[in-house]
């Protein structure tokens, strides 16, 4: 769908905080957050109380517009509260938030004086002092420096490839891996994710302490097969409504034929095994969760249930509409969206969709 080259400025999520951004379409990503706190909890206070750092480094991965603030503000929390049992002075934080650089920066940038004058409010003037920082650039490289890093998050980041994988034209008709792709296209999307997940082993293996934590989530699958429906089935939609309007001529069928999203969804024994490899950090925990595609999927308002779907499509174009614009063109998004709500209408009275998450809490190796 993009090339190696320009991958880098298209592959963020849609920015501002109108009804179709990301940072007021992503319940999803805050279902996952609210899912995986204890985990992120437990890790923090356990490492803190054993380390007690003078200075606190943080750094949230793929941080995106929306919610990392969130996920800071917890950590805080969590942190506040054991060093006041331990009998400890103000706390001093350095909070790193990192994305690609055409990531919507700027939103996180103008809640910053909200953010801290709720922690002020909620800790009190004495909790410490928070320094926060914008890093741009692809976490598939080094960003900081030589065991810097104390906690490291991230959450709906490292599904994303650093590049379309390669020699993958035959994958036609479809944009990912799909019921219908060759074998050859289901290895190359894994070994680009082994590549890409390795490097960001590799390098925060140099920027993370001894003893320092890392709390990843990951979209990814329960299934051993590299063919998941679970977690194919929303680009398998997509794809429809793309073929469908081929087929009608809004759209060339060469441009459909060199679609592929640069996304792979991950195993649990994937994972553990490309952790183990490369040898630098300890699997203390893998926790699995499951999202319903419905924002409340407990709701008991018809009306809300029936309008679900929207929510999630809103959810999906936030997501994928740059990388779609950059290659289709701005002029087939209306069109393309009315028929994929359509599509997701129809399956999710069907049956139900969920998103399957694996947690990785690790530790960084002596």
């Amino acid at each position: 769908m993009v090339t190696t080259i320009d991958i880098k400025q298209v592959i963020h999520m849609k920015e501002g905080t109108d009804e179709t951004s990301y940072a007021k379409t992503s319940y999803i990503q805050k279902q996952v957050l609210s899912l995986t706190k204890h985990i992120k909890e437990k890790a923090m206070k356990e490492f803190y109380c054993k380390n007690q750092p003078a200075t606190l480094c943080i750094a949230d991965m793929g941080c995106s517009s929306a919610n990392s603030l969130n996920v800071v503000f917890d950590l805080i929390v969590i942190v506040d509260k054991a060093r006041r049992e331990l009998g400890k002075g103000p706390q001093d934080y350095q909070i790193y938030l990192n994305d690609l650089p055409g990531n919507d920066f700027n939103t996180i940038f103008r809640s910053l004086g909200s953010f801290k004058d709720m922690l002020k409010q909620h800790l009190g003037d004495d909790f410490g002092r928070c320094y926060i920082n914008g890093v741009p650039g692809t976490f598939y490289g080094r960003l900081f420096p030589e065991n810097h890093l104390q906690f490291v998050h991230s959450s709906y980041s490292l599904q994303w490839l650093s590049q379309v994988p390669e020699d993958i034209m035959d994958n036609k008709g479809n944009i990912y891996i799909a019921k219908t792709s060759p074998s050859n296209v289901l290895e190359a999307y894994y070994k680009q994710f082994q590549k890409d997940f390795s490097m960001f082993l590799q390098c925060r293996s140099e920027e993370v302490v001894e003893g320092g934590i890392m709390v990843l989530t990951i979209l990814g699958r329960k299934s051993s097969e590299l063919y998941s429906k679970e977690s194919s089935h929303m680009f398998d939609l997509l794809a429809t409504a793309l073929k469908d309007m081929v087929s009608e001529g809004f759209i060339d069928e060469d441009k459909l034929n060199t679609s592929n999203i640069p996304n792979y969804t991950p195993s649990e024994a994937e994972l553990r095994f490309l952790v183990e490899k490369e040898g630098s950090f300890v699997v203390n925990q893998i926790h699995i969760s499951e999202v319903n595609w419905e924002a409340d999927d407990n709701c008991e308002n018809s009306s809300k249930a029936a309008s679900s779907h929207y929510d999630f499509v809103k959810c999906m174009r936030s997501v994928t509409e740059p990388l779609l614009i950059n290659h289709f063109g701005e002029s087939i998004i209306e069109e393309l969206f009315l028929r994929y709500t359509e599509l997701v209408r129809v399956s999710m009275a069907k049956e139900k969709s969920v998103f399957i998450n694996i947690t990785l809490w690790l530790t960084r190796k002596g």
